[in-house]
């Protein structure tokens, strides 16, 4: 009986196997990696909303100076149409 068959078949049986022993392996390993990952996400992620927030509120207070009568920008019309 020629067995190389049972040879040919065994390699990518074998190879299955490792790949889902490795993925396993993987897996629980990394877990508490991504948990202290997730957290140093969200830290960031809070930080720059926080740096949004302030600088939408700045922008919000520099177009009121602006739009508010009487404030002076410390230009002139004619300063700025003679740069031009």
């Amino acid at each position: 009986m020629d067995w190389s068959w049972l040879l040919f078949l065994a390699c990518p049986l074998m190879m299955v196997f490792m790949m889902f022993g490795m993925g396993g392996m993987h897996k629980s390993g990394s877990h508490t990696h991504h948990k202290s990952t997730d957290a140093a996400i969200q830290g960031e992620l809070r930080e720059l909303k926080a740096q949004n927030e302030q600088m939408r509120q700045e922008l919000g207070n520099l177009s009121q100076k602006e739009n508010s009568p009487g404030v002076s920008t410390g230009r002139e019309s004619s300063d700025i149409r003679n740069e031009y």
